[in-house]
C-alpha cells in the first residue's frame, strides 16, 4: 500500500525528474505485484482501459503504462501481441516518452517482437512513416529525450499503428493528434506537404515573387505565410505591419495577386504531370522542362504537343520513325553519322533522303525551341534590341464593321511604338480593336535578333561536338532558323502580348481602385438635413429630405422644365422652412446644368430666406441600379424607385461610404476599360478596396447596416446577418467580447474583424443602462432552457462591464500593452 502515493508522484511528473526515477524503477519490481492487484480491473479488460484513458488523458494513462511496462518481459510481449490486433495499445507506448535510459530498457524488447511481424505488412509501413515523421519530431521539443529513445520510440509507433491502419484509416491519425499536438497542425501539414514534395517545381516561389515585385525575399516568404494563414489585406497592413516592412495595402494586393499566378501556375503543372503520367507520355526530359515553367504560356509551350486529339507535331512523327538518334549523333559525335542508313524505301517518311533529312531537322528545331539555355538567350537578345508593337486597319473585314467603330480606332490605324514605351491604355485600345476585328495586330522583332540568334545556336549552343562535314553543318543551320521561323518567334510574340495585356489589366484594375478608394473616402457631412434632387425633363425633379441620422423626412416630385418653374420655387421653399434644410444636392445626370442654374438664381436672389442655403453637385452613377435592387427594396419598401434614387443622392454627400457600398462597384463607373479585363480579378480587387476602406475607417457595431457590416474583414453576408439578428435579440454590443457568442463568428473571423468595429461609449453610457438590464434578463431566461449556467453568467457579467479601448484602433490582443 505505501507504495501506491510513490507511483502516483512519478507518474504525475515524468519528465520533471527523468533521472531520479532509474533507481526507484529497478526497486520497484516487488512493487509492481501488490500494484498489479490493485489495478487489475483496470489493466485486464483493454476495452475498459481505452474508454477510461479517454474520460482522463492526464493521470490514468500514465499510470496504467507505468505499471504495464514493469510487468516482465514475456508477459509484456505475450499481452501486447494479443491486444495489437484488435485495441489500440499505441496510444499508452506513444506517451510514455518520458525521456531518459528508462525508455530504452522498456521498448527494446517490444521492437525486437514488433520487427519480428510478418514481412507483408512492411511496405505498408514505410508509406506511413513518411506521413508521421513530421509530428514524431515535434514530440521531441517539449519532452528533452535522447535519440536513441525517440529513435526507438518512432519505431514503434510507425509499426503498431501501421497493424491497425489496415482495419481503420482515422483513428491512427486522431491518435496522433491527440499525442503530439492538440490542435492537430502538425497532422494537418504533413499531409498538405506529402503531396507537394511529390512533384516540387525546380523554381522557389519566395524568390520568384521577389523578383518580380522587387520585394526583399524575407518580406515575401512573411506575406505567404500570412495569406495562408486566411489573413485579410486590412488586418494585416493594420496590425502585422512589421512582417511585411511597413507596405501599403495597393502594393500588398499586388504581391497577391502575382502570388496566386505562381500557385495557379504550380497547381497545372502538377495536373499536367498527372494526366501525361496516366497516359504514359510523362518522360524525363518533358518532366524536367514542365517543373521548371514559371508561366502560363510557358506551360503552354511545353504541353500542346501532347494534348489529346492533337495529331502530333512534326517532331514527334519523326520520333516515331526512329530518326532521334540521328539527330542527338549530329550534335555528339557527327562523324559516326550516316544518313543514308536511315533510308528506307518502303517506309513513308524515310523513301528519300530529303524525307530523312526533314525530319531529323524538325526533331533538332524541336529540341532548339524547348532548350532553358536557348530561350534564355533569345529572351535577354529581345530587351537589348528594339521590338515594336504595330497596328493597321483590318483589310479584310473593313468593309463589313459599323464605320462608327472604324472611327474610334483612327489613332491605332497606323501605329507602331516600342513595347518599353507603350502605354496601358493604348494595350487595351489596340485589343479591344483587335476583338472587333477593326485592326491588326502584329509584334516586330528585327532582322537582327535572327542572325545573331543563328550565330549564337550554330557557333555556340548547339556547336557538333567533334568535326561535322559541310551537308551536316548545313542541315544544322537549316534546323536552327527552322525552329526560330516555326516555333521560337510566335512563342515570343504571343509572350510578349500576354504580359503587356496582363501588365495593362493590373493597371486598369488598380487605378479603378484607388479611383474607387478616393470616392469611399470622401469628408462626409455629419449632423446636416440635406436634400437630395434627382434632376430630369419631362418626369420632373424627384426630391428627398433626410434628417441628419439619414431618415426618410419626406420626398416629392416638381417639375422645374416645362414652364412651371415658378409655380414649383414655393414648393421647394416651403420644404426647406418645413425641415430646417439648409444643404441641396443634385446629381449629375440628365438636366443637371439647368437644375443648378434654376437653384442658384432662386439663392442670390436670397429666396429661401431666412435660411442660408447653400448646393452642391454629386456623382449619381449607379443610383438608379441601386434603386431597383433588393437592398433597396428591403430598405425602403413603399417607396417609389425614382425617388429612391433621390434618397440615394443625398446619403452620398451626407455619408459617401455607408451609401457607396450598396452599389457594386464596377456601377460607380470610375475605371478604365473596365468591361475589357478579367471580371474575376475586378471584382476581387474592388470588393478587396471596399473592405479596406470601410475597415479602415471603422464601424459602429450598434448603428450600422448590415450590408456595411459585409465589408468588415474576416465578416461576410452570414456573419452580419447573425450580428444583426444577435444585436435585435439581446440588445446592444456594450464590448468586443460578445462577439464571440454570435453564431458563426469563431476565433480566426474575432481575430480579423475585431479591430475594425467600434462601440460607442458615450452611446452605452446615455442610451442602453435600461436596454442593456432587460437585454441581460432576457438573454438569462432564453440561456436557462437551452445553455448552461456559466455562458450565462457570462454574458451578463460582459453587459456589466464596457471597455473604453473598444472604441479605438487598438486590437483586442494588445489590450494587456495598452492598458500597462
Amino acid at each position: 500500500m505505501a507504495a501506491l502515493p510513490r507511483r502516483a508522484r512519478t507518474a504525475a511528473k515524468p519528465a520533471a525528474i527523468p533521472e531520479d526515477e532509474l533507481p526507484s524503477f529497478l526497486k520497484s519490481s516487488s512493487e509492481s505485484e501488490s500494484e498489479k492487484e490493485s489495478h487489475e480491473e483496470e489493466w485486464e479488460p483493454p476495452k475498459k482501459v481505452a474508454g477510461k484513458a479517454n474520460a482522463s488523458k492526464m493521470k490514468v494513462p500514465r499510470a496504467k503504462k507505468a505499471t504495464a511496462t514493469q510487468k516482465k518481459p514475456a508477459v509484456a510481449r505475450r499481452r501486447t501481441k494479443k491486444v495489437a490486433v484488435k485495441e489500440e495499445p499505441d496510444t499508452s507506448l506513444t506517451v510514455t516518452a518520458s525521456g531518459g535510459p528508462e525508455g530504452e530498457f522498456q521498448f527494446l524488447p517490444l521492437k525486437e517482437e514488433a520487427e519480428w511481424s510478418p514481412p507483408a505488412k512492411k511496405p505498408a509501413m514505410k508509406k506511413f512513416s513518411s506521413l508521421q515523421g513530421p509530428p514524431v519530431r515535434g514530440l521531441d521539443n517539449p519532452e528533452v529525450a535522447s535519440t536513441s529513445n525517440v529513435a526507438s520510440q518512432k519505431k514503434l509507433k510507425v509499426e503498431k499503428s501501421e497493424e491497425e491502419d489496415f482495419e481503420f484509416d482515422e483513428p491512427p491519425l486522431k491518435k496522433l493528434k491527440s499525442a503530439t499536438c492538440p490542435q492537430g497542425n502538425p497532422v494537418k501539414y504533413a499531409v498538405g506537404t506529402n503531396v507537394d514534395e511529390d512533384y516540387k517545381m525546380n523554381w522557389d516561389i519566395v524568390q520568384v515573387l521577389s523578383q518580380r515585385t522587387g520585394i526583399e525575399e524575407w518580406v515575401c516568404a512573411n506575406i505567404i505565410r500570412l495569406f495562408q494563414d486566411d489573413n485579410t489585406i486590412p488586418f494585416i497592413v493594420r496590425y502585422r505591419k512589421e512582417l511585411i516592412n511597413n507596405m501599403e495595402a495597393d502594393a500588398l494586393r499586388e504581391v497577391q495577386q502575382t502570388m496566386e499566378e505562381l500557385q495557379t501556375v504550380a497547381k497545372k503543372v502538377r495536373s499536367t504531370i498527372q494526366k501525361l503520367k496516366k497516359e504514359g507520355k510523362l518522360s524525363e526530359s518533358l518532366l524536367t522542362a514542365l517543373l521548371n515553367s514559371r508561366s502560363l504560356e510557358e506551360l503552354d509551350h511545353v504541353y500542346a504537343p501532347y494534348k489529346t486529339g492533337n495529331k502530333g507535331t512534326k517532331a514527334q512523327r519523326a520520333r516515331q520513325l526512329g530518326l532521334e538518334h540521328a539527330a542527338s549523333l549530329l550534335i555528339e559525335n557527327p562523324r559516326e553519322l550516316n544518313l543514308l542508313s536511315y533510308v528506307k524505301s518502303n517506309v513513308e517518311g524515310l523513301s528519300t533522303i530529303e524525307d530523312v533529312k526533314s525530319g531529323v531537322q524538325h526533331i533538332l528545331a524541336d529540341m532548339i525551341a524547348k532548350d532553358k539555355d536557348t530561350l534564355d538567350f533569345i529572351r535577354d537578345l529581345c530587351q537589348r534590341k528594339y521590338v515594336c508593337i504595330q497596328s493597321s486597319l483590318s483589310k479584310v473585314t473593313s468593309k463589313k464593321v459599323n464605320e462608327k467603330d472604324v472611327n474610334k480606332f483612327h489613332l491605332y490605324q497606323n501605329f507602331s511604338c516600342n513595347i518599353k514605351n507603350i502605354q496601358h491604355h493604348q494595350i487595351l485600345a489596340i485589343n479591344r480593336g483587335e476583338n472587333l476585328k477593326v485592326l491588326t495586330v502584329k509584334v516586330n522583332i528585327p532582322d537582327g535578333v535572327k542572325n545573331e540568334f543563328s550565330r549564337w545556336c550554330v557557333n555556340e549552343r548547339w556547336r557538333p561536338k567533334a568535326y561535322a562535314v559541310p551537308e551536316l553543318m548545313e542541315l544544322l543551320r537549316y534546323s536552327v532558323e527552322d525552329s526560330y521561323k516555326r516555333l521560337i518567334y510566335p512563342l515570343l510574340c504571343r509572350e510578349f502580348r500576354s504580359k503587356l495585356t496582363s501588365d495593362a489589366e493590373k493597371e486598369s484594375v488598380m487605378m479603378f481602385g484607388r479611383n474607387l478608394r478616393q470616392l469611399l473616402l470622401m469628408s462626409p457631412v455629419r449632423g446636416r438635413t440635406l436634400m437630395g434632387v434627382d434632376p430630369g425633363y419631362s418626369h420632373g425633379c424627384k426630391l428627398a429630405v433626410i434628417s441628419p441620422t439619414s431618415q426618410i423626412l419626406c420626398t416629392d416630385v416638381v417639375y422645374l422644365h416645362s414652364g412651371k418653374g415658378f409655380r414649383e420655387a414655393e414648393k421647394i421653399r416651403r420644404i426647406l422652412l418645413d425641415y430646417n434644410c439648409g444643404i441641396v444636392v443634385i446629381g449629375n445626370g440628365t438636366a443637371c446644368r439647368e437644375t443648378e442654374a434654376y437653384f442658384a438664381d432662386l439663392i442670390m436672389k436670397k429666396y429661401f430666406a431666412p435660411l442660408d442655403v447653400t448646393y452642391c453637385i454629386t456623382s449619381e452613377a449607379g443610383a438608379s441600379i441601386y434603386s431597383v435592387s433588393p437592398e433597396a427594396c428591403k430598405e425602403m419598401p413603399d417607396l417609389d424607385p425614382n425617388l429612391r434614387s433621390a434618397v440615394s443622392i443625398a446619403r452620398r454627400v451626407q455619408d459617401p461610404l455607408a451609401e457607396l457600398v450598396k452599389i457594386e462597384p464596377k456601377h460607380i463607373g470610375v475605371g478604365m476599360y473596365q468591361h475589357d479585363v478579367s471580371q474575376t480579378l475586378l471584382k476581387a480587387t474592388l470588393d478587396s478596396v471596399v473592405e479596406e476602406c470601410v475597415s479602415f475607417v471603422g464601424v459602429d457595431i450598434n448603428n450600422c447596416s448590415e450590408i456595411l457590416l459585409r465589408h468588415i474583414a474576416g465578416l461576410n453576408a452570414n456573419r452580419a446577418k447573425n450580428i444583426i439578428e444577435w444585436r435585435e435579440k439581446n440588445g446592444s454590443f456594450v464590448n468586443r467580447e460578445q462577439l464571440r457568442d454570435v453564431k458563426g463568428l469563431g476565433p480566426k473571423s474575432f481575430q480579423q474583424c475585431a479591430g475594425f468595429i467600434r462601440i460607442n461609449q458615450e452611446y452605452i453610457r446615455t442610451f442602453c443602462s435600461q436596454q442593456g438590464e432587460l437585454a441581460a434578463e432576457g438573454h438569462k431566461a432564453a440561456t436557462n432552457e437551452k445553455q448552461g449556467k456559466k455562458k450565462n453568467k457570462a454574458a451578463v457579467s460582459t453587459v456589466q462591464h464596457p471597455n473604453p479601448l473598444d472604441q479605438t484602433c487598438i486590437h483586442p490582443e494588445s489590450y494587456n500593452i495598452a492598458m500597462s
